[in-house]
């Protein structure tokens, strides 16, 4: 058993009745058939309750894996999965493309999950890239949140299109694995560029989004900043004084020197980022 299937097993065992874990070990256990059989049968004897799991051992074996808010359903599934035998990589494959190619929303949910924990990752990013643009939310979100595989495995093209689908949505960037550590140039004009548009029709941006411009400021960026420093939204100009205080491009201290009183707030650790995640999260 490897370690990332005994730290699963040790949270199923922590969370579910005697006759649940006796069905997951004993479909664990059986051909490749019955375990395909069983991702699918799951929820007739598996319950949807919170799960118990040691984050700390998890994150050791898995980084940046966020599993912590799973059902009980959807961590047997997953676990299930990671007994289908993946020595022969043709075969694997085909085994796992057969559950995806017949699965219902919540089929996929668990199969995108698993991403990080699944065999030979490089084959599904067709996969990965194809949850990106469902328009089921629960689907993307597998894919998109707390899931560290579009981080270590997306193309810069591929990954931009998460970041800004997500944007697109309102949905809350920072819960995007690697999100700063995968910032970009591209991506950043992208951003100041959707800005103008949603500015444009009297839209909002979400203040957030403007932690991934830091290291690729520009003229137009920097005009950006000024825009929200002169808005009425505190959250804009909380997300401009911090670029203007993270940033070392020409111009950013001194505009940031025109707002002596969020100058001194983050100066002394008063605003973050985190303040805005916050933010999004109740907004949303």
């Amino acid at each position: 058993m490897t370690s990332i299937q005994h730290i699963l097993l040790s949270a199923i065992e922590a969370t579910a009745n005697e006759k649940e874990l006796e069905w997951v070990k004993t479909k664990a256990n059986s051909d490749v058939k019955a375990i395909q059989i069983a991702f699918v049968s799951a929820p007739r004897f598996i319950r949807k309750v919170a799960i118990r799991i040691d984050e700390k051992v998890l994150h050791e074996a898995a980084p940046n894996w966020q599993i912590e808010e799973w059902t009980l359903e959807r961590l047997v599934r997953v676990y299930l999965l990671l007994h289908i035998p993946s020595d022969q990589s043709e075969e694997y494959v085909k085994n796992i493309e057969t559950l995806f190619d017949t699965a219902e929303i919540n089929e996929l949910v668990a199969l995108y999950s698993a991403l990080p924990v699944l065999s030979y990752p490089e084959k599904w990013l067709f996969r990965a890239t194809e949850a990106v643009r469902s328009n089921m939310g629960v689907v993307f979100d597998a894919i998109g949140f707390g899931n560290p595989y579009p981080f270590l495995h997306f193309s810069e093209l591929a990954w931009n299109q998460l970041v800004l689908k997500c944007i697109f949505n309102d949905k809350p960037i920072h819960l995007i694995v690697g999100l700063e550590k995968r910032a970009n140039r591209k991506l950043a004009e992208t951003l100041s560029d959707f800005a103008h548009e949603r500015w444009a029709a009297d839209r909002k941006v979400p203040a957030q989004v403007w932690r991934l411009v830091t290291n690729f400021m520009n003229d137009t960026i920097l005009a950006d900043l000024d825009k929200l420093f002169q808005s009425n939204d505190i959250q804009n100009q909380t997300a401009a004084a911090l670029v203007c205080s993270e940033t070392t491009f020409p111009g950013a201290e001194s505009l940031l020197e025109n707002y002596p009183q969020l100058r001194a707030s983050v100066q002394k650790g008063q605003l973050s980022w985190k303040q805005l995640e916050v933010h999004q999260l109740c907004y949303v």
